[in-house]
């Protein structure tokens, strides 16, 4: 079945209920770093968890509603999901544990350079990138380089973490290029439920290679689990998901930068977390350099709201 035609990236004013769908799953997503980062268990367990009870949860909708979509996949349809699976796992293999080395404001201000990476990626495809485009990657990547120069003066350790995030920001743009190809023939239910389960499968390799426990939590870690899969991955991706039918990509792009100062925010709230007031200049460079990427509007320059 082919994937609903989604309005072009315009800045046009969304409708008011958009905007307040918006507002929603932004808040959620905001949620998903600090949340991360308060869970005792492993990082490789989180990841694993979070992808698989995705996949649970989505696939009775798939085998109830598109179960004649799903016996249709072509050799082609199914590689590309496992790819983009694969790669999204390998995403929050490297992102997730960045959460222990480094604060949340700069874990989360990395990987939202996620839409420079994917822009890169384009280029290297072939695609025309505009000039504000290019600007705009150059901007942010300053950013990039003054934040992990403030970090590692304040805490060595902190590096290793920013390195972690911004490979989770590259591999999140690979997986969202693969998923977007998926996407055009692919509907969201089906893909999402492949998406994490091809996810949670890689991510049970790395943990039974690395030997991460996957059981024996406490109450507290299993219920914070639960909330990051039902909020971060279900609910915040659902609503983005819907509004796209309605809002341009570019606006609903626009608003999920708002999760660096929404995660900063209930970081420093929950868990006392304040990142050092020096860093804000870096992530303001980014914040300005991602924009200005994103606005450059490229239908050829996939953002994370493509596939999910």
């Amino acid at each position: 079945m082919a994937a609903p035609v989604r309005p072009a990236s315009t800045l046009t004013r969304p409708p008011t209920a958009d905007l307040v769908l918006l507002g929603v799953a932004v808040l959620f997503i905001s949620s998903s770093g600090p949340i991360i980062a308060a869970i005792a268990a492993p990082a490789m367990a989180i990841a694993f968890w979070r992808c698989l009870l995705g996949s649970v949860l989505t696939s009775p909708w798939v085998l109830l509603r598109r179960r004649r979509e799903l016996l249709s996949l072509s050799r082609r349809e199914v590689r590309l999901i496992v790819l983009a699976g694969v790669l999204l796992g390998a995403h929050f293999a490297t992102w997730i544990p960045s959460l222990r080395f480094t604060t949340v404001a700069s874990s989360t201000a990395l990987v939202a350079t996620q839409p420079v990476w994917a822009a890169l990626i384009a280029r290297w495809r072939g695609a025309y990138i505009p000039r504000s485009a290019w600007i705009g990657i150059a901007v942010a990547l300053v950013g990039v380089l003054v934040l992990t120069g403030i970090d590692l003066s304040v805490d060595p350790r902190h590096l290793i973490g920013d390195v972690l995030a911004l490979i989770g920001a590259m591999l999140a743009a690979a997986y969202v290029t693969v998923g977007e190809e998926a996407r055009r023939s692919v509907s969201t239910a089906t893909f999402t439920t492949g998406l994490y389960a091809s996810a949670a499968v890689l991510l049970l390799v790395i943990s039974v290679i690395g030997g991460q426990a996957l059981v024996g939590f406490s109450l507290r870690d299993w219920v914070l689990i639960g909330l990051l899969t039902l909020g971060a991955q279900l609910l915040g991706h659902t609503l983005i998901n819907k509004v796209l039918s309605t809002t341009s990509a570019t606006v609903v792009s626009l608003a999920i930068l708002f999760e660096m100062p929404g995660a900063t925010v209930i970081a420093a709230i929950a868990l006392g977390q304040f990142p050092p007031w020096g860093i804000l200049p870096a992530v303001g460079l980014m914040f300005i350099g991602i924009v200005l990427v994103i606005r450059s509007g490229s239908k050829t320059v996939p953002s994370e709201t493509s596939p999910l």
